[in-house]
């Protein structure tokens, strides 16, 4: 261990799963305003959010915060904090992987992970999409409200409400945004582009996130509008695309783009970076917790 830097090390599995969740916490808190500017875009065309709304000021673009918290120390923790564990189970311990097995390895956390934090998923994009009435008229009062009433009016299988077109968005996103930053990141290094710091850590999440929103945005638009129906609005995930493409033509499955990307872009950056100074951080009080002389 003498003349190893902390930084030299492994982060251990742990330390992946616990900086992954708090890296994805930050990053919500600063892009949250632009994820639900994309879900509100997202909606747009459906009926039960024209009428007798009024102005909600700024805090409403913060509305679902809670949930949205939950759910990435949930869910990030699963999706990004396991993946590199799952590539060492795909190429069975071996630091060599192909693209498949990173896709593979993508897929299978991303998958995990959705089939763990549906629920607060499903809150989240509730509250995102939730308008006040002119009445003052909301329709949850509060996240352990939302839970409760969707459990009640919903049955406990609502809280799992689009589960299959989130599995399939998220083993998409994953795929494109770990693979991606994870091939960007490793064709710098290879190159001596750049050192592995935070201006390395910036330019392979803003390509990732970009990668991401193109790829993703049809499915991420479904899941939306899916999971924020009324009980018996859309009788599928396929049959919600079917009636935007109907109805709306293909350009609905990019509503909200730019909020989108300017959302993912930024917190691949703000997320990813963290996510590299956290295991850095965590490492380096692990071993002088260690090693404390």
């Amino acid at each position: 261990m003498v003349g190893i830097k902390p930084t030299d090390l492994a982060p251990t599995t742990a330390v992946k799963f616990v900086g992954a969740g708090t890296a994805a916490c930050i990053a919500d808190l600063v892009t949250f305003p632009l994820d639900t500017a994309k879900v509100r875009l997202q909606i747009q065309g459906e009926a039960q959010l024209g009428h007798g709304a009024q102005a909600e000021g700024a805090r409403s673009l913060y509305n679902g915060l809670v949930a949205g918290l939950q759910r990435q120390m949930s869910f990030a923790s699963v999706r990004i904090g396991l993946y590199d564990s799952m590539k060492q189970f795909y190429t069975r311990g071996s630091d060599s992987a192909s693209i498949v097995t990173r896709l593979m390895a993508g897929c299978t956390t991303g998958a995990m992970a959705v089939m763990f934090a549906q629920p607060t998923d499903v809150v989240k994009v509730r509250f995102q999409a939730q308008v006040r009435l002119a009445d003052g008229v909301k329709r949850y009062n509060g996240t352990m409200d939302a839970y409760r009433t969707i459990a009640r009016d919903e049955g406990v299988r609502g809280l799992w409400k689009g589960c299959m077109p989130n599995i399939t968005r998220n083993a998409i996103v994953n795929c494109c945004e770990l693979v991606t930053y994870d091939i960007i990141k490793e064709l710098i290094l290879k190159y001596d582009l750049m050192t592995d710091n935070l201006p390395c850590h910036f330019t392979a999440a803003l390509g990732a996130g970009f990668c991401t929103t193109i790829v993703a945005s049809p499915v991420d638009v479904v899941k939306t509008r899916f999971m924020n129906s009324t009980s018996g609005q859309y009788g599928s995930a396929m049959n919600c695309a079917y009636t935007m493409l109907t109805k709306e033509g293909p350009t609905a499955f990019y509503k909200g783009f730019v909020p989108s990307f300017l959302r993912l872009g930024s917190w691949n950056i703000v997320m990813f970076v963290s996510y590299e100074q956290i295991k850095r951080a965590m490492m380096r009080a692990k071993t002088s917790w260690e090693s404390p002389f």
